[in-house]
């Protein structure tokens, strides 16, 4: 089977190597697009901590451990930032 793409000077003959290349950069670039959306949507869910309290004297030193909904936003930050820099990292040598 030969495949064919699309150039200025006509079609062109790519070897299998470079589609699968190609597919696996498209994916990449998806995979980056929706962790980013993602990871900034969780990261704008999270509660702030201390708020203004500080800025009035008001120190809020009490140590509380994330329970619940709060400790579930928390870990998938950190997994799609992992993926998202993962993904970026796989982007980059892909190219080289």
């Amino acid at each position: 089977m030969t495949l064919f793409t699309h150039t200025p000077q006509g079609l062109t003959k790519i070897s299998r190597s470079d589609m699968l290349i190609e597919v696996m950069n498209k994916i990449i670039n998806i995979i980056q697009l929706v962790s980013a959306l993602a990871l900034i949507a969780a990261i704008l869910i999270q509660q702030r901590g201390s708020g203004l309290g500080g800025v009035f004297g008001g120190d809020n030193s009490i140590y509380r451990t994330k329970r619940g909904a709060e400790k579930i936003i928390f870990i998938a930050t950190i997994i799609l930032a992992v993926l998202f820099i993962g993904a970026s990292l796989a982007a980059v040598f892909l190219n080289k």
